[in-house]
């Protein structure tokens, strides 16, 4: 035997999840108690209120940390939850965010409708480019927050250099790592304060569990988010911990196909007539490409593309697809697609995160991907119907 570190796929299906003691089942119970017997007042055995601490729960955020290569991870009910955690615990009134040009509209409404009013100033920038991370700075910037692949242009943020700016400055640096998962990228490693996830989507992976994640590796901060995990109670339910983990131990093997399929997709997008111009980390010509060659093990499942024949083409063809599902969310076996500018990204209309209109969506899933092209090829080919908004296409989104 040798002390050789365990590898992701091997860690993924054991880590937080040792056999049971009183059974020997390999796989944990879920525990649905809601509460414990103590010994004598005040003395238990790690467990009092399923609240504040439950063993499923525990077992996941054991699992998730370890495979994000950080000291302590925290569940969350959603992952909007998990990200307002975060926010409470890195921010106060007077400080100030910046926000990369594109972001999750519920990430930026959270930021714009429910922290700002208590005091939280925020700027956008782009967290590509140095300079105008300088441009934007304050002497009160507490939190650089970015999501790199971003949602929904698919733009790269290198981490390490921006960590090492942050860091220069006095700041932290939080990454978004729901469209890499840690089987693609690990933000912790590569110099990030905290790692922030929604693991409805690639770490559940079938579209049946609604829930967050945050991991960080400074005790303090830690114990700040334990704090606000027990005092909110925005929790996961045990049932709900247990399916995320049930995925979490396929996520190698569902994150290649879906990274095999994706860019296969792609080139095809590419190629097609209909299609203005593609959005994927993956393609030679992405001006990310070489930075996620770099920090990424894969280019990932998602998608994105500007339709040619304007916004009233591009809403007519979601709705003609047959295999991927008209749907919001992303990250599961099946394949999805979606309107960015009408859905997931509505709440960012009027602002400078607004998406343009002719951006479609894909999140390629795990099906044939001749089928899946064979879909989109119809899809796209098809006229669009009258009556529609309809506007020229530009440079590229707006944001």
């Amino acid at each position: 035997m040798t002390d050789r570190e365990p590898g992701f796929e091997t860690l993924a299906i054991h880590a937080g999840q040792d056999p049971d003691p009183t059974t020997g089942a390999v796989l944990p119970p879920i525990h649905l108690a809601t509460t414990y017997r103590q010994s004598a007042a005040g003395q238990h055995q790690g467990f009092e209120y399923s609240r504040s601490g439950n063993p499923t729960r525990r077992s996941l955020e054991i699992q998730l940390a370890q495979l994000e290569g950080a000291g302590f991870g925290f569940a969350f009910a959603s992952g909007l939850a998990a990200e307002d955690a975060l926010l409470r615990a890195l921010l106060g009134p007077g400080d100030h965010l910046l926000l990369n040009t594109d972001a999750y509209g519920g990430t930026f409404r959270l930021v714009d409708k429910v922290h700002a009013p208590t005091g939280i100033a925020y700027d956008i920038a782009d967290a590509s480019d140095l300079d105008a991370l300088a441009a934007s700075w304050r002497e009160s910037t507490k939190v650089v927050w970015v999501e790199t692949p971003s949602n929904p242009l698919l733009g790269i943020v290198d981490i390490r250099l921006v960590a090492e700016f942050t860091h220069a400055r006095g700041a932290r640096l939080v990454v978004d790592n729901t469209f890499a998962t840690p089987y693609l990228q690990r933000p912790i490693l590569l110099g990030a304060d905290a790692v922030v996830h929604s693991t409805t989507k690639y770490l559940g992976g079938h579209s049946d569990v609604v829930g967050g994640f945050t991991a960080v590796s400074d005790p303090h901060l830690a114990e700040r988010i334990a704090f606000l995990e027990n005092a909110t109670g925005a929790v996961p339910s045990p049932l709900d911990c247990y399916l995320v983990q049930r995925g979490i131990k396929t996520l190698a093997v569902r994150m290649d196909r879906h990274c095999r399929n994706a860019a296969a997709v792609a080139g095809f997008l590419e190629d097609h007539p209909m299609v203005a111009r593609v959005l994927y980390p993956g393609l030679a010509g992405h001006p990310g490409h070489e930075i996620a060659q770099r920090q990424m093990r894969d280019f990932g499942g998602m998608v994105s593309f500007l339709h040619a024949g304007g916004e009233a083409a591009a809403v007519e063809m979601v709705r003609r697809t047959k295999i991927f599902a008209l749907a919001e969310s992303l990250g599961a076996v099946e394949s999805l697609l979606e309107h960015p500018a009408r859905m997931t990204h509505a709440a960012a209309a009027e602002s400078r995160l607004a998406v343009d209109p002719h951006l479609v969506r894909l999140s390629v899933g795990l099906e044939l991907v001749d089928d899946l092209i064979a879909d989109l090829d119809q899809a796209l080919d098809a006229p669009a119907q009258p009556g529609g908004l309809t506007t020229a296409v530009g440079a590229g989104p707006r944001g």
